[in-house]
């Protein structure tokens, strides 16, 4: 089949440019593969499903089934920490659920001296964070672990920076697109109307932050009162916020007690 052919057809199911972009990323185009990508795009699966791969703050990463894909929002996350770090940071950064790795590796790459762990409980995940890792040459500073953030002593050393983009919808939650639909559900939701994440991490996160570190947290729309008062529960202070590319709070920041600097030189 030539390349007009199976555009005319995908084309049907989705809009111009995603046709584009698959017929981009797609070799041999048989009958029976157009059609099957056809019958995804028609259930709504994500056009980085079906090419497994996504751009992320200029770098391309490999998603499947196991791993949400990278979103744009998470972006305000990433450069919410870039921004608090000068250039003798060289910050040692824990990044819990780590799914595709996109925050960690984005990370790494732009902080001069950063190196980093990324961790999820997800084998399939895993795989797919090593596999990146690996793809954007990383892996003499980035290690992949396998590791349930829920326990207190699930890291024996101290990082100057974590970050997390934890499970934040609540079960039930109509407002989730059909494209999400497509995610590993224990990536998107959680307990405790979608709070149950930062309650884990606020009590746990304490026993890995260096005392002069700082934790940088996505959340979900709304979620901003929530996920303060969990924290001031647990004895860490609020920094602020970071809106996203819509306007809404989409990031935020915190430290232990009164001991955090603006911009501390993490190399100390």
């Amino acid at each position: 089949m030539k390349k007009n052919q199976a555009f005319e057809i995908l084309a049907k199911e989705t809009n111009p440019h995603d046709a584009r972009v698959i017929i981009e990323n797609t070799n041999n185009f048989s009958f029976i593969k157009v059609c099957y990508i056809a019958h995804a795009l028609k259930r709504g699966v994500p056009v980085a499903k079906i090419i497994h791969q996504k751009w992320f703050y200029g770098l391309k990463f490999y998603t499947n089934r196991y791993t949400l894909d990278p979103r744009p929002d998470t972006e305000t996350l990433v450069a919410a920490v870039i921004s608090d770090c000068n250039k003798d940071s060289s910050p040692r950064i824990l990044d819990l659920g780590t799914g595709t790795g996109c925050i960690i590796s984005s990370l790494v790459k732009n902080i001069y001296g950063a190196t980093g762990v990324g961790a999820d409980i997800s084998r399939g995940a895993i795989r797919v964070a090593r596999r990146n890792i690996k793809n954007l040459d990383l892996s003499d500073k980035v290690q992949i672990v396998r590791k349930d953030f829920s326990k207190p002593k699930a890291f024996s050393e101290q990082f100057d920076i974590i970050v997390s983009n934890p499970p934040y919808i609540a079960h039930g939650d109509t407002r989730v697109n059909i494209g999400a639909t497509h995610d590993p559900k224990i990536a998107l939701y959680a307990n405790d109307n979608g709070l149950f994440a930062y309650k884990v991490i606020a009590q746990n996160a304490k026993n890995w932050l260096k005392p002069l570190g700082k934790i940088y947290l996505e959340i979900g729309e709304g979620q901003t009162k929530s996920v303060k008062e969990i924290f001031a529960n647990e004895g860490w202070s609020f920094e602020r916020t970071e809106k996203d590319l819509s306007g809404i709070e989409r990031v935020l920041v915190f430290h232990l007690g009164n001991s955090a600097l603006s911009n501390p030189d993490f190399s100390e």
